[in-house]
């Protein structure tokens, strides 16, 4: 099994670095002149007579970012944004996502921990499991909505361990979803301003949206007397 997970780990990897510098030489031409009109066309055009190919690979990518962990998500959501807009980039994006976190809890319910030892680390998967806030099956559904919702938790960790917690398949892939929505429409919205030549508006609605998650974020733990939101926080460290 071990040898298996390592020799797909490689051939993804050897994909994903291949799709990566495809796109950087189709697109580093175009992408040099993106401050101007023409050069914002152009991209554009670029992007819609590259297909299925300009798809394929950023649903490449977003599988090594979910599945093997080894890239931030925000980079190909800000990419998607650029291509196909802050609505199709977004809907690209979640949909990418949900099909993804879907075969990865399906694989770990199949495999158990062993298959999730592959691909995430050992101390941290356990710290999470035998922690009572996480066994907790009238709280790890709101746990999970907010670990998602907030920016910069670890996401792809938690699609892996969540076939192992106490979370019913259908309700995990809903909550994985659609929790994302803040932090996806965020990037893609900033990369169709950017493509628009508006960088300062796409940094101001990026950060006004992280701003409105924080302000949740902290409405929620302002009422949360168990601090399960702090505590769910501390675990996945």
């Amino acid at each position: 099994m071990k040898k298996k997970i390592k020799i797909f780990k490689i051939l993804i990897a050897i994909i994903v670095i291949t799709l990566i510098l495809g796109m950087i030489i189709y697109l580093f031409p175009v992408m040099k002149e993106l401050s101007t009109i023409e050069g914002q066309v152009t991209f554009e055009n670029k992007v819609k007579s590259s297909g299925i190919f300009g798809m394929l690979t950023l649903f490449g990518l977003q599988v090594a970012q979910i599945f093997l962990i080894i890239l931030p998500g925000e980079p190909i959501e800000i990419l998607a944004g650029m291509c196909y807009g802050g609505l199709w980039g977004t809907v690209f994006i979640m949909l990418s996502a949900c099909v993804i976190s879907t075969i990865i809890f399906l694989l770990v319910k199949k495999f158990g921990k062993k298959f999730v030892y592959n691909f995430c680390d050992k101390k941290k998967v356990n710290k999470i499991e035998k922690s009572k806030l996480f066994q907790n099956p009238k709280k790890i559904e709101f746990i999970m909505f907010i670990l998602f919702l907030i920016p910069g938790t670890p996401k792809d960790l938690l699609v892996y361990i969540a076939g192992l917690l106490p979370i019913k398949p259908l309700k995990f892939i809903i909550i994985s979803t659609f929790a994302r929505f803040p932090s996806v429409i965020s990037s893609t919205l900033a990369g169709e301003n950017i493509i628009a030549g508006n960088w300062k508006t796409g940094i101001i609605l990026y950060l006004l949206i992280i701003i409105i998650v924080a302000i949740i974020i902290y409405i929620v733990n302002k009422f949360d007397k168990d601090k399960i939101t702090k505590d769910a926080i501390n675990t996945i460290k």
